[in-house]
């Protein structure tokens, strides 16, 4: 009978040490971050939450004039923060708004692809004009924006971490969402294909897909009384709150993330675990 032998691991950075220091593994000081679709709902909270975490905010929108609040609100707790004119679906406006903010803040190293559109269409009422409007809002523009990161990240030799905002729907269907359906699959496919292209380089690439959550967007269908007849059919029960997208976030924009890469990240009150 042969002997059982135990084999022990010892483990560089012991997290029980001092050396790891938590506050610091979560801190983005120093770190730039451009954020899509900042002009309001998920997009304006994620900046505002990585702005609480040390990092300079480059809040990016269509309309540039309503990022003026939110830039005047991370400006005023003494972090830097700009607005610019940023439409994913066009490369010279994303190559502009990149450039912009490497001349005002330096390299972006952080990119939340936020911006998306959605059409309410089943498949057979859908036409190809609206697969397009949403293919190259939710899918061509995460494409655009991360090629842009990507390419200087490169070449100013940096690392850095791009979070793709996915959605459950890109894990699971639902009636009158095809195109949106579509576009957030690929959103998932793309997210893996980068993280195993770029890891090389140093950059992370990861998405979040959010279940359910209160914006200015939705709020009249989940505070009625068949959104709320809906919400009580998930397992959660409730709609989630844009401040509870933010923890996960820094946790990819950061070092405490540091091994993760490639990761889809529900944060949707196990909405996606219902889909299986």
């Amino acid at each position: 009978m042969r002997e059982r032998r135990s084999v022990y691991v010892e483990m560089e950075g012991d997290p029980m040490t001092e050396q790891f220091n938590v506050n610091s593994k979560f801190s983005l000081d120093g770190r730039v971050a451009l954020i899509t679709g900042a002009s309001s709902g998920i997009g304006w909270g994620l900046a505002e939450g990585l702005a609480a975490a040390g990092a300079k905010v480059v809040a990016a929108a269509r309309r540039k004039d309503r990022l003026e609040t939110l830039v005047e609100k991370i400006d005023a707790r003494g972090v830097a923060a700009i607005g610019v004119k940023l439409d994913v679906t066009d490369p010279a406006s994303v190559a502009e708004a990149f450039a912009e903010a490497e001349r005002d803040l330096g390299v972006v190293d952080i990119v939340v692809n936020n911006a998306g559109v959605a059409d309410g269409k089943t498949f057979l009422d859908a036409d190809t004009d609206d697969l397009d409007f949403v293919l190259n809002a939710n899918l061509k523009g995460v494409w655009n924006v991360a090629h842009e990161a990507t390419r200087r990240l490169v070449k100013a030799g940096k690392p850095g971490s791009i979070i793709n905002i996915a959605s459950v729907l890109g894990l699971g269907g639902k009636t009158r969402n095809a195109a949106y359906c579509a576009s957030k699959g690929g959103v998932v496919n793309l997210t893996r294909a980068m993280s195993m292209d770029l890891g090389r380089y140093g950059i992370r690439v990861n998405a979040i897909a959010p279940g359910w959550f209160l914006t200015e967007i939705n709020g009249d269908f989940l505070t009625s009384e068949a959104g709320e007849a809906y919400m009580r059919r998930t397992p959660a029960r409730r709609a989630g709150q844009i401040e509870e997208l933010i923890g996960p976030t820094i946790l990819l924009a950061s070092e405490a993330g540091s091994f993760v890469n490639g990761a889809i990240l529900p944060v949707d009150g196990a909405h996606s675990a219902a889909l299986v």
